[in-house]
């Protein structure tokens, strides 16, 4: 007898083959029988009219904080994703020693848009870990609802090891040879590979870049000839000028592993060149049999901001004295006369793109005046006879910096965008899940992609969409027990409708710790998510316990142990 049955549906394994009519029988976690399922079962669930697919794999996301307190990692199961990597961009908290919480902390509010109110009451004053290793553990003992591979990340290794000089200087020889020496260590106790950043965009704490932005390249290369000595473990970069594609060739012929890189946008560099550019030189690179992945998305990168935090501002060097400055500091320098004519002349010659984005951003939250939500900035300004930029810091100085804006920031031309998201040699990424939660919200990645790009534009097959969805992304991470559905397999599988299957409109909510805001997006057409043999997802609801054992795995290597 099946602990659980999925009848009468249109089953595509995550492979790219054709789908096929029939039954899926499930047994202690796995997959024992597929196509025909011929026994009895404890539960049977109708998959008429649906398609039985994988887990959806999301290789980019941050939730290394929230799943402490979150075991659910809301809200990407409500969008059939049933496997997560954290870690990404370098960024994590572990290692951390107990001095060097509040800068960690600190680094993740400046950089990935986290509530340091939040991360405070969600953490609590006792960590339950200062070691990767311990990390592992931690996450392990969580016991998430869906499966979670963790990257050792460069920030907090580099905080671990050399403190606050993290972001001051080059590490000296021995103190390299220490971050060498945790991070074989973190390797051999499970993380997938090795997480790292040099974009200008990451400012951290006091207006600092964040360490690994002060590393030296010998450094990180030092740091990725151990994944090449072990043999073990992805590189995952963000990109800047400093580490880019020549620099990933270097290293992918040195040390032999597979390198994915964030993010090859439409309309956006974050490197060198545009888009067109990078495709072109990574499909040279992917000729030559290298495995250098660029991360791309289907979803337009749209950012609520404040100039409580300005982040799509910061890395701009005259905004160095706002990421310095407390809340007062802040105000004072908005009302400066001297920095806001220097803003408008950086405005004129900053690139063009960015130029673009600006014009084009909408006032999202003023409660002084709702009328102004979701027109133009610009349009308002002009209509008020005032510069847009006056404009803005006057509405945010008005509400004690609470105005909201929505920049958008690339991949909005979807011609653009298409011809990134068929190359082979790229892989979907950059939902951002868990960072970012009052600014944006792309957890929604695998619903926008099966509504937008394969119901809607028809620019993909649904067995290729799932293929890019499954097998791909868990390839690209070395997940070796994800992605597909086969017998003996993990049951990880998603049961939805490809006729209504969508995200939902973004909505804010107050319920993370601390009353924390973030946006949201509820997802619509899944009938079911099951990990490892567990419904967790029913209908828009969840079929867990808040207090119950959960099915969900710490993939260490890349494998449930």
């Amino acid at each position: 007898m099946y602990d659980l049955k999925i009848t009468n549906g249109s089953i595509i394994d995550g492979t790219g083959a054709p789908a096929v009519s029939g039954d899926l029988g499930i047994k202690d976690g796995k997959v024992v029988a597929l196509g025909d399922a011929p026994d009895a079962a404890s539960r049977e669930i109708d998959a008429e009219g649906q398609v039985v697919c994988p887990g959806f794999v999301d290789i980019h996301t941050h939730y290394d904080a929230q799943i402490l307190w979150d075991r659910n990692l809301t809200i990407s199961p409500w969008h059939g994703v049933t496997t997560a990597v954290v870690g990404n961009c370098g960024f994590g908290v572990a290692p951390t020693k107990a001095e060097h919480r509040e800068m960690i902390m600190r680094t993740l509010e400046k950089v990935e848009g986290m509530s340091v109110a939040a991360l405070q009451a969600g953490l609590g004053e006792d960590w339950p870990f200062e070691t990767f290793r311990e990390y592992l553990d931690a996450v392990d003992n969580v016991g998430p609802a869906i499966n979670v591979g963790v990257l050792y990340g460069h920030t907090p290794l580099r905080t671990y090891v050399m403190g606050e000089d993290a972001t001051e200087r080059v590490a000296t020889d021995h103190e390299v040879a220490r971050m060498c020496a945790l991070l074989s260590d973190g390797i051999k106790a499970g993380a997938l590979g090795f997480g790292t950043s040099k974009a200008s965009t990451h400012v951290g704490y006091e207006g600092r870049p964040v360490p690994s932005r002060a590393a030296g390249m010998d450094e990180i290369h030092a740091l990725c000839d151990v994944l090449g000595d072990l043999n073990k473990g992805v590189i995952q970069a963000t990109v800047g000028r400093e580490l880019f594609l020549d620099e990933f060739e270097q290293i992918a012929i040195r040390t032999g592993r597979p390198i994915t890189w964030t993010a090859l946008l439409a309309g956006l560099s974050l490197g060198k060149g545009g888009h067109e550019e990078q495709l072109v030189q990574s499909r040279e690179l992917a000729a030559r049999g290298l495995k250098i992945s660029p991360q791309v998305t289907p979803r337009p990168l749209n950012f609520e901001y404040q100039f409580r935090e300005p982040f799509v501002f910061e890395a701009i060097s005259m905004f160095k004295p706002v990421s310095a400055a407390d809340f007062d500091g802040k105000c004072r320098i908005y009302q400066d006369p001297d920095f806001r004519n220097a803003f408008k002349e950086r405005m004129k010659s900053i690139r063009p793109s960015f130029q673009s984005s600006f014009a084009k951003t909408v006032v999202s939250q003023y409660d002084p005046d709702p009328e102004l939500c979701e027109r133009l900035l610009v349009d308002i300004a002009a209509e008020r006879s005032v510069d847009p930029i006056d404009l803005a810091l006057d509405l945010s100085l008005d509400t004690n910096l609470e105005a909201r804006f929505r920049m958008p920031v690339a991949n909005h031309d979807e011609d653009e965008v298409e011809p990134l998201l068929k190359s082979d040699f790229t892989v979907l990424g950059l939902s951002d899940a868990g960072a970012h939660a009052s600014q944006l919200c792309d957890a929604c990645q695998p619903t926008h992609f099966l509504k937008r790009w394969v119901r809607e534009k028809e620019a993909f097959s649904l067995e290729e969409a799932i293929r890019m969805l499954t097998t791909r992304t868990a390839e690209v991470m070395g997940i070796t027990d994800r992605g597909r559905l086969g017998i003996g397999m993990p049951a990880d599988v998603v049961v939805f409708d490809p006729a209504t299957v969508s995200d939902g409109p973004l909505q804010r909510v107050h319920d993370f710790p601390a009353g924390a805001d973030r946006l949201i997006s509820e997802a619509t057409g899944i009938s079911n998510v099951i990990v490892n043999g567990t419904v967790i997802r029913d209908h828009g609801e969840d079929a867990v316990q808040a207090n119950a054992t959960l099915p969900g795995r710490l993939l260490r290597g890349g494998a449930a142990a």
